[in-house]
C-alpha cells in the first residue's frame, strides 16, 4: 500500500502502482456514453493514465485541463482522465470547459480499476476514491512511468510525465 497524505494527514491505498517495466492490466471502464471501455481499446497507442479522486475538485479539473493542453499535439497519443466520479459529471465538466483531447472514464460501477492499479484509498474521507496518480503507458502496453502524488492537493509532475512519454 502507498502511504501518502490528504491535507497532512497521513492515508493509504489499496496497493501499489504497477512497476516500470511491466505490462499495463487491463481494465474495463465506464465512458461517458456508458459504454465499456479496455485498455485494448487504445492499442497501437501510448496512453497517459490521470488518475484522481473527484473532477470536481480543483486540483483534480487542473490536472484534465493541463494534460488536455500539454497532449493534444502529440500523435498516437491518448490521455485518460479517470476518477470514481459518474460518467455524466464527466462529460459535463469536459463539455463546459471545452477539452475534448482527453478520454473521460469512469470506475464507478465496480472499483475494479482501483484495485487493479493499486490506488484506491483504503483510509480516511476520500476511502474507496481513487488516488491521485500518472501512469504512462508505450504503444506496446508497458509501463514506462508512474507517479504516485504524496500529497493529494498536489498536482501530479507534467513534465516528468510528458518526458516519459516522448521517450515511449
Amino acid at each position: 500500500m502507498a502511504n501518502i497524505t490528504l491535507g497532512g494527514t497521513p492515508v493509504e491505498t489499496i496497493g501499489e502502482l504497477p512497476e516500470v517495466g511491466s505490462k499495463a492490466p487491463d481494465f474495463k471502464l465506464t465512458g461517458v456514453d456508458l459504454t465499456d471501455v479496455y485498455l485494448d481499446d487504445f492499442a497501437g497507442e501510448a496512453v497517459v493514465l490521470n488518475i484522481f479522486p473527484s473532477v470536481d475538485t480543483d486540483v483534480c479539473a487542473q490536472s484534465v485541463r493541463k494534460f488536455n493542453e500539454k497532449v493534444s499535439s502529440l500523435k498516437n497519443t491518448k490521455v485518460l482522465c479517470i476518477s470514481k466520479d459518474l460518467p455524466f459529471a464527466m462529460k459535463r465538466f469536459c463539455g463546459a470547459e471545452g477539452l475534448e483531447d482527453v478520454v473521460s472514464l469512469s470506475d464507478y460501477k465496480s472499483g475494479a480499476f482501483g484495485t487493479d492499479y493499486g490506488v484506491a484509498f483504503t483510509t480516511g474521507p476520500f476511502e474507496s476514491l481513487l488516488s491521485r496518480c500518472i501512469v504512462v503507458i508505450d504503444a506496446n502496453d508497458q509501463v514506462v512511468y508512474t507517479e504516485q502524488v504524496s500529497e493529494i492537493a498536489d498536482e501530479p509532475n507534467y513534465e516528468a510525465a510528458l518526458k516519459a512519454l516522448k521517450n515511449a
